[in-house]
């Protein structure tokens, strides 16, 4: 009886946890906001058409990868002088807003289901 008390326990925790991290995936309306600003000048409002051939497309990357890329330019890991100097006016919602907003669009990256 003791063990499967633990067991469900630990089964709600793990929800928990689960659930509190969906909720830190950021706001794709505020990251839309953010990127008209920071953003759209490079790679375009929606992140689909770079101005320029050497400015990769952000719409329709994934989540994940757009978080650690803009955090490791913030801190320097990834070394590239302009974008450290915009990632560095970044707050870690701001990262989060805009990975939401650009991995919501679509884009030619891949299939679009």
């Amino acid at each position: 009886m003791k063990q499967a008390t633990l067991l469900l326990a630990a089964i709600a925790a793990l929800g928990l946890a689960a659930a509190s991290g969906a909720q830190a995936r950021g706001n794709a309306e505020a990251g839309k906001a953010k990127a008209a600003q920071v953003c759209a000048a490079c790679h375009g409002a929606d992140g689909a058409k770079p101005l320029a051939p050497e400015n990769p497309i952000l719409a329709g990357q994934h989540y994940d990868y757009l978080v650690q890329a803009l955090s490791d330019y913030k801190s320097g890991k990834r070394a590239n002088a302009v974008m450290k100097g915009f990632a560095a006016t970044l707050s870690k919602k701001d990262i989060e807003d805009l990975a939401a907003w650009f991995s919501s669009q679509k884009s030619g990256l891949h299939f679009q289901r």
